[in-house]
């Protein structure tokens, strides 16, 4: 196994709850801000809403479900490898995806955050980041998704919304600029896919589903 190196990055820590309109974070300073994913969520609502018709209430309910566990599992395993720290009770197709993954985790280093807590006066968002770090010797923004299917880039654009959002985020929190953003999807099929764009290409897209959820009552 490799052994990466970390560079922590002092972040404060947020406290987090669920709201009508979805999940929010309260800041040190006591400002209330939602989550970028929940504000993005509408990027991909229509699409959603169509698929659930199409397969099924609950066919979709259990698709989602087994997804979110699967993600939530291959995110924590994860975690554990690029914090250095040994692997254990995984299943047989966790670890197929962890080994198909493996080498892009290996392209990591100079580890800042692990799943970080972000928030932007600036932005009115808050969030956690899965990863900022140097991928292939770049700072960036690094998160990481799971996909039964393998994607379009311009299928995953609110990916590097939130990506664009969270370098925003650690620039404000830190000073420190970040423009690489690095999304890498372990597809079921047994493959990975990375994409990577600038943060600067994705901010007029956020800033419009943040109006757009401001302006929701």
């Amino acid at each position: 196994m490799k052994k990466f190196n970390h560079v922590p990055v002092e972040l404060q820590d947020l406290t987090a709850y669920t709201t009508e309109k979805g999940r929010v974070y309260q800041t040190p300073e006591g400002k209330s801000y939602p989550s970028v994913t929940t504000v993005l969520s509408e990027h991909t609502k229509q699409g959603i809403q169509e698929w659930r018709k199409r397969v099924g209430e609950e066919e979709a309910n259990k698709i989602s479900k087994q997804a979110a566990n699967r993600g939530t599992r291959i995110h924590n395993i994860i975690e554990n490898y690029l914090n250095n720290e040994e692997l254990e009770n995984i299943s047989l197709m966790e670890k197929e995806m962890f080994s198909v993954i493996l080498p892009e985790l290996d392209r990591i280093n100079n580890i800042r955050s692990l799943e970080a807590p972000l928030y932007s006066d600036h932005l009115r968002l808050a969030g956690r980041v899965d990863c900022i770090a140097e991928y292939d010797g770049k700072l960036s923004i690094i998160d990481f998704k799971t996909a039964r299917r393998e994607k379009d880039k311009e299928h995953i654009l609110h990916y590097f919304m939130q990506a664009s959002a969270y370098a925003i985020m650690f620039e404000e929190r830190t000073n420190i600029p970040i423009n690489r953003l690095t999304i890498i999807i372990v597809v079921e099929d047994g493959f990975v896919q990375t994409f990577q764009g600038k943060r600067d290409d994705f901010v007029e897209g956020l800033l419009y589903y943040r109006d757009l959820f401001e302006l929701k009552p």
